[in-house]
Parts: structure tokens; sequence; C-alpha cells
């Protein structure tokens, strides 16, 4: 007769198949890991999918290319001026162009027409637009390394070196950069006139003493916001165990901060960096519409914005075309800085 197990039994339920090694199936049923990523990988694949900031990178590119590629085969130069073809509309000729044109020549149009004393207007919009491009990307890295150097400093050593860093911080603040723009153009007259007769110093006279004062405040006042970011985040990466393994191993600490702390906030770094771009083009827009950029005939977007404010009712392109380059560039940066933001903030992974 067979005996019925007891329900209460523990060694009745026991089954001896239950006990046999999983087989390869049922272990990859098992796994639910997915690959293993880097942090820039990882980061790049989530930017990737952001189609708003892929669409303003695409964008910066073309105007990069409108502004540092076109130029070095267009016909016409910035500085050209051509006699009889002031304030032509776009894609339209001079009375000497339309004759060479009925005599079989081939005469280039002007895309975007002339401006008041006949320069092709496009490739002075190309030459603006690489300009503030440049004065962006150069301040931007300016105030990347010293804000970075300066906030690592301060939240690394603390207590009084913190707080009289910070206090000086508060002080750069207050003084305003247009009255200081103005000083230095005017205290950097006589000197940069006799170092730009020195060989291998040409270019001070192409970029003007303007511009050169414009990045030198950039050194001097706009690295503020940036180095109170690096020390917020240092403020808080200097208590990590790695650091303290990094000090008990006899790291000193310039190693510490290079190697260590701002090495692990560089997404943070890349994210700001490229927020500052598109305020450092507006600032350098501005100056040169109040007539503090680049000398003449270098033009600069604002610049170009400015001498077309006088025509603007019987030019008005001349105007809205700098005013919508300037709008769109800055734009762009925005965008495609909010999505670097998304892709390399820890907290936001999905």
């Amino acid at each position: 007769m067979k005996e019925t197990p007891n329900p209460l039994s523990f060694q009745a339920r026991i089954n001896p198949e239950d006990f046999l090694p999983a087989s390869n199936e049922e272990k990859q049923s098992l796994v639910i890991m997915r690959e293993s990523v880097g942090f820039w990988k990882d980061g790049l694949r989530r930017l990737r999918k952001n189609r708003v900031a892929m669409v303003s990178l695409v964008v910066i590119i073309i105007i990069m290319i409108f502004s540092f590629v076109v130029p070095s085969f267009y016909p016409y130069s910035y500085a050209q001026q051509i006699r009889g073809s002031e304030h032509l509309a776009p894609f339209e000729y001079s009375k000497t162009e339309q004759e060479l044109l009925e005599a079989g020549e081939k005469v280039f149009p002007h895309v975007l027409g002339t401006d008041k004393l006949g320069r092709d207007y496009a490739i002075r919009v190309m030459m603006g637009s690489r300009v503030s491009l440049v004065v962006g990307l150069v301040a931007a890295v300016i105030i990347l390394v010293i804000g970075s150097i300066f906030g690592s400093i301060a939240a690394f050593f603390g207590g009084w070196v913190d707080i009289i860093m910070m206090r000086l911080v508060d002080i750069i603040y207050t003084i305003p950069d247009v009255l200081l723009i103005v000083l230095l153009s005017f205290a950097l007259k006589a000197p940069l006139e006799n170092l730009q007769s020195v060989p291998g110093f040409g270019w001070i006279q192409v970029l003007g003493r303007n511009l050169i004062s414009i990045f030198i405040v950039f050194a001097l006042l706009y690295w503020g916001g940036m180095a109170r970011m690096v020390r917020s985040q240092i403020l808080t990466l200097k208590e990590s165990e790695y650091v303290t393994a990094a000090r008990a191993l006899g790291a000193g600490s310039g190693r510490i901060i290079r190697k260590h702390l701002l090495t692990n906030c560089i997404g943070t770094l890349i994210v700001t960096t490229t927020l500052q771009i598109p305020s450092s083009i507006f600032t350098e827009s501005f100056l040169s519409f109040l007539g503090l950029g680049v000398a003449v005939p270098m033009p600069s977007l604002g610049s170009l914005a400015s001498d077309a404010i006088n025509g603007l009712n019987t030019y008005p392109y001349l105007l809205f075309i700098p005013a919508l380059l300037i709008s769109l560039i800055i734009l762009s940066f925005n965008l495609l800085g909010d999505g670097l933001r998304d892709a390399f903030d820890p907290k936001m992974k999905n």
C-alpha cells in the first residue's frame, strides 16, 4: 500500500531533480545585466538620442564651415570695395558687371548684396561670424582655465584661503566691464602700437586694441561663475575615499587637484564651457555694436548690425542677416549645452 506523504513534513517535498546543475539556457535566461559602458560612451550614446541637441550640433558645424571654409575660395574679399556696386540688393549686378556679363565674361553674383562702400556683404557676414566664433571659443577657454584653477584651489585648501579667494570673486562681480574695456583700450594704445612693429606680432594690427582689451577683460572678470561652480563640485569630491587614499600614498596637492578632482568633474566643466560660449559671443557682439570690437575693416556680427542701423528703413536686410545669425549661433550653443548637461549628468540616467 502506497504511503500518503505528510504535507507538514519538509523532507517529503524534497525533489532530487531540483538540485541538478543548471543548463546554459537556464543560466542565460537569468542574465539581465546590460552591456557595461564607460562614462564618455554612455554620455555620447544619450546625447545622440537627443534630437534637439544633435540638430543644434549640425547647425553649429554648418555655420563653422560657412565661416572658416567658404571664405578661402570665395571670389570676393571682406575689404574689397567695388566701385559702382554700392547698396546692391541680393543677386543684383552693377552696371559695370552687367556689361561684363553681356560681353560673355563670368561675374560671381553678390549673394547677399553689397554695403554702402560696395563691399560684398556675404563675405563680410562670413568673416564677422568667424570673428564672433573665435572670440567665443577663446574666451570660453580662458574662462575655463582660470576659473577651474582658481575654484579648485579655493575649495581644496578651504579655511581662510577659501574665504579670501571667494571674497575676491565677489569684488570682481562689482567691476563694470564696459568701463574697464574702454580704459584698457586707451591704456594699451601706445604699448600695442610699439609691439605690432615687432616681427611675429603683426596679428595685433589685424585684431585691434579693442578686441585685445576684450580678451583681457574676459581673463580678469568673467571667470567668477566658473570658479564658483568648480568650487561647489570639489567641496564634495575632496571628501571621497580615493582622495584620502591618494593623500595616504603621498600624492601632492597639485596632483590630487589635477588628476583626481578636476578629472572627476570634467563632464560639468564641458557643459559649463559650452554654455559660456554663447554668452561670450553675445558680449562681443554687444561691445562691437557699441564700437568697442574689432578694428576696421575687419567685420564682426555686432559691428555689421551697428553699421546697418542708419539704413534700416531702406536696406533692412543688412541688419536682419547678422542679427539672425547671432541669434542662431547663440540658440544652437545653448541647446547643445542643455543636451550635454542631460547626457553627462549622472542623476538623469535612464
